[in-house]
């Protein structure tokens, strides 16, 4: 199980892809850019062009042990023929990587056993991948994505209004998510469903007003909602399964 292919190797899947190649596996990258090919390539990346929606053959791409999928896309007839093409490799294991997004606001606390968005296409996405039985998947729901240049202090810009200031934030470094997908490989953990998130929930007036000081610019300007619809994320499961403690967990000191 030394081979990785990366179907993604954007703002995550770059450095993750670089992450392993550092630890010794064989790592190949896919991007929907023929600008990034050379890029991924100087960085040691086996790379290869693959866009799940023009319903190509990705053979050598999927010629590995392990596929994490770290792409956008919600388009789920792109998906299902890629899982087609999946179950005819040799990939063994997936991550594919969801968002606590799936879940909906409803002012409690929420776990993988809670109900998620009605007709969500991640929801089905990641049915298709958790129901198949020609490989085994590990699905991660990552909370709010931030690291590198992803700088929360640059999300609302020219005046734009923060809504739900009493909400409170769920969110997770890009170092964690590398970690975690690494634990998850190291400890041979499938089969699973983890929510991963940070466990400090600051509120979004907090957090916000923190992020664009920690930046010297102004302070950011909150909607004033009557009514407030939030939701905390618990990562409690992935804790205590693969034994995790989170680099930054400290969400004031991004």
């Amino acid at each position: 199980m030394n081979r990785v292919s990366i179907l993604g190797c954007g703002w995550l899947g770059k450095p993750l892809a670089i992450s392993l190649l550092e630890d010794g596996l064989s790592v190949k990258g896919s991007t929907t850019s023929e600008e990034k090919i050379a890029i991924l390539e100087a960085e040691g990346i086996e790379t290869y062009l693959v866009n799940i929606s023009e319903f190509e053959e990705f053979d050598d791409f999927l010629n590995t042990d392990i596929l994490i999928i770290a792409i956008t896309s919600k388009d789920l007839d792109g998906f299902e023929n890629l899982i087609s093409q999946i179950q005819n490799s040799s990939v063994q294991k997936v991550i594919f990587i969801s968002s606590t997004s799936v879940y909906p606001r409803i002012n409690k606390k929420m776990t993988e056993e809670d109900i998620v968005v009605e007709n969500n296409p991640l929801v089905e996405i990641e049915n298709l991948f958790r129901e198949n039985t020609f490989f085994e998947t590990t699905i991660i729901r990552f909370a709010g994505l931030f690291g590198g240049e992803r700088h929360p202090a640059n999300w609302f810009k020219n005046g734009k209004k923060i809504p739900q200031p009493k909400g409170f934030v769920n969110m997770i470094h890009r170092e964690d998510c590398i970690e975690i997908m690494h634990t998850i490989i190291a400890k041979n953990c499938w089969n699973e469903t983890f929510n991963a998130c940070s466990n400090h929930h600051p509120t979004r007036e907090e957090f916000y007003v923190n992020a664009r000081m920690s930046k010297g610019l102004e302070v950011p300007v909150f909607e004033e909602n009557d009514t407030y619809e939030w939701k905390i994320i618990s990562s409690k499961k992935l804790q205590n399964v693969l034994d995790y403690e989170f680099i930054h967990d400290n969400l004031m000191k991004i």
